[in-house]
């Protein structure tokens, strides 16, 4: 091939798109998720990660394979999940909820996890601290110091007047559940209010909570509960005593009050992370970060229902009221 020839063919090469040149194989975003796949809160956070990624030029059948698994609020499944997604090798990881983190960082210490709705990652051991996460974890926490006190104030805040409060969580599935029972137990002196838990475990459990005639119900973040919400909503409809709850989810589908964080945020600032790290970024070099937006939910129809009230001053810093 004469020089001709050659100029010719570079000329003819540089004048093809850029595809043509080289099809870049698409990168592998595993994801797991405690909530059952066809749960409408979990399909809706996919769908808004899905949108936040494609805003990062990472566009899911195109230039991203997402492998998607959910565990339907079921420890044992969970697991067998986590150990499905490190066996595709996926390039990144990103675990939603407590559950989801414990168990795949037991499978890997190399695969760049990123969390998101994890509470006290440190305590937990996730991290080595909020700044430097170090390792192969780093991401989002739904949880802020003052929101557990904030949620029994709102109790105390109704009328009839709520002087005792049952605490209801799995121990098997929130293990940050004390640390969270210390800041209400804190907040309980100052309230004078009597604080006990009702750990719930299965449907018995759950059941058992519609004897609770008296006082109010305090349902801490643990996806077990969102899990089993549907039946949780029904004791607590049976026993006819008010609640507040960590999502707001709760409170669409019936519930009293809810004060938690925006966790759809959590998703698209996780989108963040991962195009950070799929671009060469370390998530030890990516500090951990605490929650950034609030909301307040109440349902009146509920409240209607209960026969209670709700104060005025609440109502008007609600950022929603279900009438």
């Amino acid at each position: 091939m004469n020089r001709r020839e050659v100029l010719g063919l570079v000329g003819m090469i540089a004048a093809l798109p850029s595809p043509a040149l080289a099809q870049q194989p698409a990168r592998r975003l595993g994801v797991l998720s405690v909530t059952a796949a066809d749960d409408a809160i979990g399909q809706t956070r996919s769908a808004i990660l899905v949108e936040a990624l494609a805003a990062h030029g990472w566009k899911e059948h195109d230039n991203l394979r997402i492998d998607w698994r959910s565990g339907a609020g079921d420890r044992a499944r969970i697991a067998g999940l986590a150990e499905e997604l490190i066996a595709l090798k996926p390039d990144i990881l990103l675990a939603i909820g407590t559950p989801s983190v414990e168990e795949l960082r037991r499978r890997t210490a190399t695969i760049p996890i990123v969390f998101a709705v994890v509470t006290d990652p440190v305590s937990q051991g996730f991290v080595e601290n909020l700044a430097h996460p170090g390792g192969n974890i780093t991401g989002f926490t739904d949880y802020d110091g003052p929101l557990a006190g904030k949620w029994l104030e709102m109790l105390t805040q109704v009328t009839p007047k709520v002087s005792r409060v049952c605490v209801v969580y799995n121990p098997a599935t929130a293990p940050f559940a004390a640390l969270m029972l210390r800041t209400i137990e804190d907040a309980a002196r100052t309230l004078h209010v009597t604080v006990e838990t009702a750990p719930v475990h299965d449907a018995a459990s759950i059941a058992a909570l519609a004897s609770r005639k008296d006082g109010g119900l305090l349902i801490l973040p643990d996806f077990y509960t969102m899990a089993n919400r549907a039946h949780l909503l029904a004791a607590i409809a049976e026993a006819r005593v008010p609640a507040v709850f960590w999502s707001r989810t709760f409170v669409d589908e019936g519930g009293l009050m809810s004060y938690s964080t925006d966790s759809t945020e959590q998703l698209r600032r996780a989108a963040n992370y991962i195009d950070r790290i799929l671009k060469g970024a370390r998530p030890a070099d990516l500090p951990v970060q605490n929650p950034t937006k609030f909301e307040l939910a109440v349902n009146l129809k509920t409240a209607k229902a209960l026969g209670v009230t709700i104060p005025p001053s609440l109502l008007a810093t609600a950022n929603d009221v279900i009438e």
